[in-house]
């Protein structure tokens, strides 16, 4: 990334047809593309949606991000206008376990450094914006809480983009009078914040301030809500994300152009890039290439039933990403131990994968897996895996990208554009809108990750019960659970069934427009 040639933004934005004019530069080679340009563009044909996801992750690594942006390149080389749709990288896991979301090898976004790091500071806007409605409302409390509101069911939590642990359960407002009223609190990680999965899923910064308005802070005593519109809030939000809404335009190594906007996690939150990035590039190139996070029983999940339903979009082909160390890890191989051949390990392992395959088939989309080579993978170990995805009916194909660039994923790119070409997508969300909220909760438990069924106190049900009463039982649920198994026991790998899911609590995002179902163990604060 370092040794990268990069173009000037200017230049990649003539690429696709942006002027100027329109990009507002954050140094040499990062912008931001107007909204008016934005608007301009509305009329535009759509090109073709395709959308990488990936099995559950192991410590072994699958790549998503890098083979995103490997297939973004590949199709450019053969000849496409593709443009690559991937999310901002959150502080948390880049000085955390999992590192950085630029991709790797020679499939990377630079520059690799921002674009980890502060980047155009979208995301200090997004934790700026929510605070500012956390202290307005303690201090709407202070001066004699006009609204009522009951200082028990405060429900808005505090956010900062860092993995800080002594956070997630505190008592505020201590040390006196002048202080206020003392009361639990928490903070989340930025990611997991209700206003990224606004700015994630708004058109524009109309819709932007009317779903802020949207958020739901607090009950009163009577349960009544309390709305961040009630406090005035809406405005000094929107005005605070103004640019944050504008979607940011870097490049691939090989100079090929990539929007990068928004990043919601997709294991507490939808996990998707945001809409107005996705949509804008949808109307400037043949081919968009996205990614959803984590495994598909997340990422693919969220991305068809909450994006794609809320947004209008059609994907014309998913993109299941493999590794063979992963398949043997998911086979009960130990880390230390995947440099050596073991194809009956590969052969169990891929029972995780054929179980997305046949998901993702659910959504009526057709699949196509990529495996995204490591030099210690035999012959006899890949021969396995393409033998398995061929009796799901789908097709494996060897990726070499991280060492190749665009040349090591030319054959999968040539597949990918079959498959969108020839019309297959029958693309329908696994639910309907009006399914009571609990019984989603079950069609996804039951058809996506196999378990028998959703377990909840009746204080739970009781309450998704009182949210359809109130008019939200048509939104779409976010479930919040551990990515590394269909589970909710992240020890569980391969393709689990018979288990329950136990719901642990529920929030309302009446802002972003769907309920957070938080399951096991999971946590907002990583």
């Amino acid at each position: 990334a370092r040794a990268a040639r990069k173009k000037q933004i200017q230049e990649i934005g003539a690429k696709i047809g942006i002027p100027n004019e329109h990009l507002l530069p954050y140094g040499h080679d990062k912008a931001k593309v107007s909204a008016e340009f934005i608007k301009s563009v509305k009329g535009n044909r759509d090109g073709k949606l395709i959308l990488v996801t990936a099995i559950n992750p192991t410590p072994a690594g699958e790549g998503k991000t890098t083979t995103t942006v490997g297939l973004g390149d590949g199709l450019n080389r053969i000849g496409k206008k593709a443009i690559v749709c991937i999310r901002e990288a959150s502080l948390g896991p880049n000085f955390g376990m999992k590192g950085g979301a630029a991709g790797g090898g020679y499939a990377q976004v630079v520059p690799m450094e921002d674009m980890n790091l502060h980047f155009t500071g979208d995301f200090h806007a997004i934790t700026t914006a929510h605070n500012l409605l956390s202290a307005l409302i303690d201090n709407h409390i202070y001066w004699g809480n006009e609204l009522g509101i009951d200082i028990r069911r405060v429900v808005w939590r505090r956010v900062m983009d860092m993995n800080d642990r002594a956070l997630r359960e505190m008592i505020c407002s201590l040390g006196g009078v002048a202080n206020g009223f003392p009361r639990e609190a928490g903070f989340d990680i930025t990611v997991a914040s209700e206003v990224m999965a606004i700015l994630c899923l708004a058109t524009d910064l109309k819709d932007l301030e009317k779903r802020l308005g949207d958020i739901i802070v607090a009950y009163r005593r009577d349960k009544s809500p309390v709305y961040a519109r009630d406090l005035k809030a809406d405005g000094a939000m929107a005005v605070l994300l103004k640019d944050a809404m504008q979607p940011n335009l870097v490049q691939t190594l090989e100079n090929n152009p990539a929007f990068v906007h928004g990043g919601p996690f997709a294991n507490i939150a939808h996990g998707c890039n945001s809409v107005v990035a996705t949509t804008t590039a949808l109307k400037l190139a043949d081919y968009v290439v996205t990614e959803a996070g984590f495994g598909a029983d997340l990422g693919a999940e969220k991305f068809f039933d909450i994006k794609c339903r809320k947004a209008g979009l059609k994907p014309s082909a998913a993109v299941i990403v493999a590794t063979v160390r992963a398949m043997k890890m998911n086979g009960g191989v130990k880390k230390e131990d995947l440099g050596k051949e073991d194809i009956e390990a590969v052969k169990k392992g891929c029972l995780n994968l054929g179980r997305h395959i046949e998901n993702v088939h659910q959504f009526g989309v057709p699949v196509v897996v990529a495996i995204n080579h490591f030099t210690t993978d035999t012959d006899a170990e890949i021969r396995a895996l393409k033998d398995f995805v061929a009796s799901m009916g789908a097709d494996a194909i060897l990726c070499k990208h991280w060492a190749q660039g665009s040349a090591g994923i030319e054959d999968l790119a040539h597949r990918v554009v079959k498959l969108a070409e020839s019309g297959a997508s029958q693309f329908s969300p696994l639910y309907p809108d009006e399914m009571p909220l609990f019984e989603k909760v079950n069609t996804i438990v039951k058809r996506i990750y196999r378990g028998d069924e959703a377990i909840a106190d009746k204080s739970i049900r009781d309450q998704l019960h009182a949210w359809e009463q109130a008019g939200y039982g048509n939104l779409p649920v976010c479930m919040a659970k551990t990515q590394y198994s269909f589970s909710t026991d992240p020890n569980l790998r391969g393709a689990p069934t018979g288990h329950t899911v136990p719901v642990r609590e529920v929030r309302l995002s009446a802002g972003a427009g769907f309920v957070v179902i938080i399951c096991g163990e999971v946590m907002t604060m990583p």
